[in-house]
């Protein structure tokens, strides 16, 4: 009884995150497009939204888990000191210098306004003019008004830390919740024997570490896709119509979190037509699939629709990635209708005897070959637009920084499987490939075991796809952001299958400690206890509280543009815009600045010029110094796994002309 209970509790409290994520999500965002997502209305429906979701899927749970209650104990220990480590050593980032910061000046305007777009106040400076540019760097300026770049899901879950006054405490927390989510996975796949361990694993993971201290949307996406993965897997235990409901929809919000989300879900559309093919036998999980086909649309859809009306510039900018997801779940829903009339041909297909053991051969024969893609291949981009050639200059400064020979073309995308080898461990990579084949091969064998079927589809299909084109800087810590939501946790699950695998005995359970935990946490420890970019909050608090409240604020430098626009105008709620530049030159040209000066002045605003250097600001007033910060920033490095941080300066000067 003790057992049966201790497993109920862990399967339960794996199912809280993402239930709760998903009611919170499906609660703000009509708020959000309504302008209404503020505290009080947030909390009225998006408490309630999550309950109910929590209740709904927590019930009548079947024999999922077997776990002893110091098994259900350790896993809740490790969340809870995940947690608080990275609360302890969380992040500050609000200068826009990379995503972080654009997702927290995100979280800052929604919070602190409740609506999108931004509003610019350009009657600030004298009206709309050809020489101001209010977008930036995360934001992009469309009829007359600037959008975020990103999608809304993550914000409206940091905003909670914003109205809560702990605006760096909700992604420590999403961390602590997805090792929560990622365990009771473990424990349902692979036997609560190794899911401490596998939570151990998992939580001391460099990219997790790096993802749970500030606000990346990597980890609600994991929460949400493992959750997904949890809430299928209790449904086929315990077959009912309605618990494939809860388990597409939560599937779906992932999209509403990332676009790249669309992608990670594809396997759940086939797994759902696979189910609703599997009706017309009688077999009860097929009454699964209709309603988490519908979950699993209506996530999405929402997702897709928050991207139309609420980041249509960024949807545009991914179009020619999000194109072809789209006809590829087009072509799935045509292949699934056509399998689901064709069934009582195709159930009397038996794939050929050498099947397994070819589909086996075939998993490693793919992981050798991604092991040994840096030996013969080496991937390139020419640029072809402004981005790719911001790309290729920061990748030569990176270069220059780590010693390397100059070559902004090289992407290391051929290393891809060699950066998971740094983060878990070749150990854990070499298990996880054991236990991919053996998986293809029994199921390929007699279908069994049947509920490693989605979760074997959506670790594989991410993971390949992810490891072949990373699409991002390539400078780590940063890139290894791509392996959270799936590879990392995908990889653990696996390794934690082969472990089940094995003799029990004690001596086998200590090695396997050794192998899977010892490499990832001596690659974290480098940077574990070197907090990043600590002091901005201080130092933004003190610039905004030296800008005079009735000002209107032209930024004549690049830098300070695409780092404080945004940030002037959210945190500060001063009206802010760039002045456009000539070209190759980083400074805005005179001439036209004190012309803007005099339609802000005209337009009964103090006028406020800011810079990166007193110089750039002198010719307009006398230049102060508003921010003088020295911080630590995150190594960029190359081709090792970081091992340390760099430092980082910044200065920002301001010119009052009254």
């Amino acid at each position: 009884m003790e057992l049966d209970r201790s497993g109920r509790v862990l399967a339960a409290l794996s199912l809280v995150p993402p239930l709760a994520v998903a009611g919170w999500l499906l609660a703000g965002l009509p708020l959000l497009l309504l302008g209404r997502f503020a505290p009080l209305p947030a909390v009225l429906l998006g408490l309630p939204a999550a309950a109910l979701l929590c209740w709904a899927g927590t019930r009548r749970l079947g024999k999922g888990i077997e776990a002893t209650p110091w098994q259900a104990a350790g896993v809740v220990a490790v969340a809870v000191a995940s947690g608080v480590f990275n609360a302890v050593m969380h992040s500050e980032q609000l200068i826009v210098r990379r995503d972080p910061a654009t997702y927290a000046q995100y979280t800052a305007w929604i919070a602190g306004h409740g609506s999108l777009p931004i509003t610019v106040q350009a009657q600030a400076f004298g009206g709309p003019d050809p020489a101001l540019a209010f977008g930036s760097v995360g934001f992009y300026e469309a009829a007359g008004a600037v959008t975020p770049q990103f999608m809304p899901g993550p914000p409206m879950l940091f905003a909670i830390g914003s109205w809560l006054g702990v605006p760096f405490a909700v992604p420590p927390v999403l961390g602590a919740l997805a090792v929560l989510t990622v365990a009771g996975v473990v424990a349902r796949l692979a036997g609560a024997r190794w899911a401490v361990l596998a939570a151990v694993t998992f939580a001391v993971s460099l990219p997790i570490l790096y993802t749970s201290r500030t606000t990346f949307s990597e980890i609600p996406s994991l929460i949400l896709l493992f959750g997904g993965l949890a809430l299928t897997h209790d449904a086929l235990e315990r077959p009912g119509w309605w618990r494939g409901l809860p388990a597409g929809l939560v599937f779906g919000l992932a999209v509403l979190v990332r676009v790249d989300g669309l992608r990670d879900v594809l396997p759940v559309l086939a797994f759902a037509g696979l189910l609703i093919a599997m009706r017309r036998f009688g077999r009860p999980q097929g009454a699964l699939g209709l309603p988490m086909l519908a979950g699993l649309a209506a996530g999405a859809g929402l997702g897709m629709l928050a991207a139309y009306l609420l980041a249509r510039p960024y949807l545009s900018y991914l179009s020619s990635s999000v194109r072809p997801l789209l006809l590829i779940c087009a072509a799935v829903l045509v292949l699934m209708a056509i399998g689901t009339a064709a069934a009582p041909v195709l159930v009397r297909l038996r794939p050929p005897t050498w099947a397994p053991a070819a589909g086996a051969g075939l998993v490693a024969l793919l992981m050798a070959g991604l092991y040994a893609r840096p030996w013969f291949q080496t991937v390139t981009r020419d640029p072809a637009n402004e981005d790719d050639r911001r790309t290729f200059t920061m990748i030569e400064q990176i270069q220059g920084a780590n010693g390397l020979p100059l070559d902004g073309t090289r992407l290391y995308f051929e290393d891809s499987l060699h950066w998971v080898a740094w983060y878990v461990g070749l150990p854990v990579v070499v298990l996880a490939t054991i236990a991919a084949a053996l998986l293809v091969r029994r199921l390929l064998r007699d279908g069994t075991p049947f509920a490693w079927l989605l979760p074997l589809a959506v670790i594989g299909w991410t993971t390949v796809t992810t490891l072949l084109r990373p699409e991002i800087t390539p400078d780590h810590p940063w890139a290894a952001r791509r392996l959270v939501p799936i590879v990392i946790p995908g990889l653990i699950l696996l390794a934690a299958y082969a472990l089940r695998e094995l003799p029990k005995r004690r001596w086998v359970a200590a090695v396997a400690v050794l192998l899977v935990l010892v490499p990832p946490a001596v690659t974290s420890i480098g940077t574990a206890f070197t907090p990043v970019e600590r002091g901005e909050a201080v130092a933004v608090e003190a610039m905004c509280a030296k800008i005079p409240p009735q000002a209107s604020v032209l930024i004549v430098e690049r830098v300070t543009g695409d780092r404080f626009t945004q940030l002037v105008r959210g945190m500060c709620g001063r009206p802010a815009a760039q002045v456009e530049r000539v070209a190759d030159s980083d400074i805005a040209p005179e001439p036209e600045v004190r012309r803007l000066i005099a339609r802000v002045r005209a337009a009964g605003r103090v006028p406020v010029v800011l810079g990166a250097e007193a110089g750039q600001v002198s010719p307009y007033g006398p230049a102060t110094q508003v921010m003088a910060l020295v911080t630590r920033q995150d190594e960029r490095s190359l081709v090792d796994p970081p091992n340390g941080t760099w430092g980082l300066g910044i200065e920002v000067w301001m010119a009052v002309t009254r």
